[in-house]
């Protein structure tokens, strides 16, 4: 007994002093000093900067770099492609997937695949299969790989503005990826939910692609700001170059204009003492393209000269404009209604031109005086606005058509008002 209580006792000393050597080397690295001044001090806390931050930023860097590289020539959808290729066939682990995603959804507008819904696939299919999908319910409640779940979301709330509705194969990836209880499956649902239900909710719908023609792209701009389905779009002129007899070649801008018969009824029943206006540039946009239109108006009839007509009520049966209904009214009820009307005079015509001149205007109203002869009796005002171009003066340009009229101008108002022209046009009838 007391030879295993030696045998024991040796052993023990010989592993206490292995166990006791690293520890009291370890002790000895451990060791601080410091001045007794800071050591009552608050703790001041250091910034941090791990290897994996400069990585991060490295790895976007040369994932921009390579979609740069690649669309040197063109940026084309198969130019995207290739790159999304070259990057899975890169890597069998997908090593920096999330940081490629996001340089690729920031590229996607210069290589035009924005609306591309297979390019979106392509894209979901660069994430890894089955890898983060929760395998319990604990995994699921803490937000399972939350980088690459954010980097689903982000790639959906792109397609959300834009306005891709995603499909079957959408979900079937977002399943494989992220299981059927991830942040980006949730996503897919709202989408697919939300979207059937405004997609028509538009009832002036524009185009996916608008027309390249600026002749067709004018009418359909003229007729959407129109507020009279009877109104016409007219072309006084189209875009053509002309070479005059001393050889300088002229372009010439397209003029279209718009007028409805309602409009054509309140320019002649104008007083002609009163002049009218032309005004402008003012921007529409449509999607991404911005054009310029000029109105014709007038300023709002004063009240004194105003003359209320009789309603006739056979003119529109489906939208009467008087209503006589005997209705049983309480001792409480209002009868007046205290509504601010806003008398911003007749707008008579509506026209894009293209070029920003006054002597392109002035051909435009020439053109409106075969059906408003009026417009010959009528002072014309001028009131132009520094459009996208500065305007060109009507002395410097000689493509006026028809009799020279008489032009005054006034005197120079102060900076920041628009010049006024004032033109009186007086032709034969």
């Amino acid at each position: 007994m007391t030879r295993c209580l030696r045998l024991l006792g040796r052993s023990a000393a010989r592993y206490g002093a292995l166990l006791q050597a690293p520890l009291r080397q370890t002790q000895a690295l451990r060791r601080f000093h410091g001045s007794p001044a800071h050591a009552k001090g608050p703790p001041v806390p250091a910034e941090v900067i791990t290897d994996d931050d400069e990585k991060g930023d490295k790895s976007v860097v040369v994932r921009d770099a390579l979609f740069e590289r690649v669309g040197e020539e063109v940026k084309t959808k198969a130019t995207f492609n290739k790159v999304v290729d070259v990057f899975i066939r890169g890597d069998v682990r997908r090593r920096g997937h999330v940081e490629f995603i996001y340089a690729a959804l920031r590229k996607m507008p210069e290589f035009g695949v924005e609306r591309d819904l297979a390019v979106y696939h392509r894209l979901l299919d660069v994430f890894p299969k089955e890898l983060f999908v929760p395998r319990n319910f604990i995994q699921r409640m803490f937000n399972h790989y939350p980088r690459q779940q954010e980097c689903g979301v982000q790639l959906l709330e792109q397609m959300e503005n834009y306005g891709i509705m995603p499909n079957m194969e959408t979900k079937v990836l977002l399943v494989q990826i992220f299981g059927e209880k991830g942040h980006p499956v949730r996503k897919y649902q709202r989408l697919m939910y939300w979207f059937p239900r405004f997609k028509h909710v538009n009832p002036f719908p524009i185009p996916q692609h608008l027309p390249e023609d600026p002749v067709d792209l004018a009418r359909f701009s003229l007729t959407r700001i129109a507020n009279d389905r009877d109104a016409r779009a007219t072309v006084h002129q189209l875009p053509s170059t002309d070479i005059t007899e001393s050889g300088e070649e002229i372009t010439l801008p397209h003029i279209v204009g718009i007028q409805s018969p309602s409009q054509v009824e309140l320019l002649a029943a104008h007083n002609p003492s009163r002049p009218v206006f032309v005004e402008g540039p003012f921007p529409l946009w449509l999607r991404r393209t911005c054009v310029y239109y000029y109105v014709l108006r007038a300023d709002p009839v004063p009240p004194h000269e105003k003359v209320e007509e009789p309603y006739d009520p056979e003119r529109c049966l489906d939208y009467p404009l008087q209503l006589e209904l005997d209705l049983d009214r309480d001792l409480g009820d209002e009868e007046n209604f205290d509504v601010e009307d806003l008398d911003e005079g007749p707008v008579f015509a509506m026209c894009m031109i293209g070029r920003e001149d006054q002597a392109v205007l002035n051909q435009w109203i020439s053109g409106l005086q075969e059906n408003n002869p009026i417009l010959g009796r009528v002072p014309t005002l001028f009131r132009l606005d520094a459009g996208p171009r500065e305007l060109q003066g009507a002395a410097q340009s000689a493509h006026h058509q028809g009799p020279e009229p008489e032009t005054q101008t006034e005197e120079r108002r102060p900076r920041g008002e628009p010049e006024v022209t004032v033109e009186e046009e007086r032709l034969k009838q």
